[in-house]
């Protein structure tokens, strides 16, 4: 059944890739059929096939021969391996759904703030409805901590925002408060910690060895989404591990 899920992330990953890129140019359903965007060829099934396409052709267009970006198999890669990892984790339950949206959300603003810095609000929107149909039937933390979350996590952002003048962005603030409701009060604040501390170490890093300048803005969603999932599934134990160390 691992196995199943990691092949069912694959599939759901080809789609969500889709979706992460299309979106935030209105184009979700302008088009009936996958395309090349350099060429605008409609795909063949062959070519359409998770990681295995990619490999086969080279990274290229089968027609204009123009390079696939690499991010198309390693996001693939991702969901599937998130898929097979929240199964063998959570096993048939519940809590393994909550996972599964975590992960495809995950997947989807990954690809989208990576490729147009954008954390889409209608994604952002649709998996709020959707969190808030499994809370009808397993509510994971009380309300108040959902609420409190929620309002903690906004407003957390939209001081950071208005302290550093820009740093972060309107998504961002939207999507801790997001998260904030999901996760409750005590994840949240893992979540933004987590998320602080590796942006800090992988941005100083790329200024350090020069990839990128000072002024040159990154995306922070992959850093906040990537923190919510480690603390969905480590969160406890890294609490633990702190509260006894001190």
């Amino acid at each position: 059944m691992t196995a199943i899920f990691f092949l069912f992330g694959l599939i759901f990953g080809s789609f969500f890739n889709v979706v992460g890129l299309r979106v935030p140019d209105r184009m979700l359903f302008s088009e009936e059929r996958s395309y090349c965007p350099h060429c605008r060829r409609t795909l063949q099934w062959y070519e359409l096939i998770p990681i295995f396409s990619w490999v086969f052709l080279r990274g290229r267009c089968y027609g204009c021969r123009s390079g696939i970006s690499v991010l198309y198999p390693a996001m693939e890669l991702f969901s599937g391996t998130f898929f097979a990892f929240s199964f063998w984790y959570h096993g048939w339950s519940l809590p393994l759904i909550y996972a599964l949206l975590l992960g495809s959300l995950t997947h989807i603003l990954l690809v989208s703030d990576i490729k147009f810095m954008v954390l889409p609000t209608p994604i952002l929107l649709f998996f709020f409805g959707l969190f808030m149909i499994y809370f009808l039937f397993d509510p994971p933390q009380p309300l108040w901590s959902s609420l409190a979350g929620g309002v903690l996590g906004a407003g957390m952002t939209t001081l950071v925002i208005v302290v550093s003048k820009g740093g972060m962005g309107g998504g961002d603030m939207k999507l801790f408060g997001l998260l904030g409701f999901v996760m409750g009060v005590e994840a949240l604040l893992l979540t933004f910690f987590l998320s602080a501390l590796s942006g800090a170490i992988v941005g100083g890093a790329l200024l350090t060895t020069k990839v990128i300048s000072r002024k040159q803005p990154i995306p922070f969603g992959p850093f906040i989404v990537i923190s919510a999932c480690i603390t969905h599934f480590s969160g406890t134990m890294i609490i633990d591990w702190y509260l006894g160390r001190f």
